[in-house]
């Protein structure tokens, strides 16, 4: 199997997973086209791409981390939100800030993706959600 062939099935277990997960749950709230073209911009990705993808979910999590201690007015919050839309854009078809802002909202009312950023730092969650009301307009 070469790397390539390992790549695309990495690609499609990530996605197998989400559905199994999530699957119903998002295709009820976002429609099938939505989630379909999401898996389908997944699938497109090589491998360089798909690093970038991570490297900058890794910038938005140092970001954040500096962002809590330095406060909403810090470079940090504003390059926070925007690395959020970056990270975003990767996997979004479309993308509008009012979209950005509904997304941020659901992290807040939704436990598991509140867990997922405060495992990194305590009222990350909330930090991001206000950076992104707050910078990307």
């Amino acid at each position: 199997m070469t790397d390539n062939e390992r790549f695309e099935g990495f690609k499609k277990a990530l996605i197998e997973e989400n559905e199994q997960q999530y699957g119903q749950e998002i295709r009820a709230k976002y429609g099938n086209e939505a989630i379909d073209n999401s898996n389908a911009k997944l699938m497109s990705k090589t491998e360089k791409q798909y690093e970038e993808m991570k490297q900058l979910e890794q910038r938005l999590f140092e970001q954040l981390k500096l962002g809590l201690q330095s406060g909403m007015q810090s470079n940090a919050a504003k390059e926070a939100a925007h690395l959020h839309k970056q990270w975003l854009i990767h996997s979004w078809k479309d993308y509008s800030p009012q979209m950005h802002q509904a997304l941020a909202d659901m992290y807040m009312a939704d436990e598991r993706f509140t867990a997922y950023y405060d495992q990194h730092g305590v009222g990350m969650t909330q930090f991001l959600r206000d950076a992104i009301y707050t910078y990307i307009k």
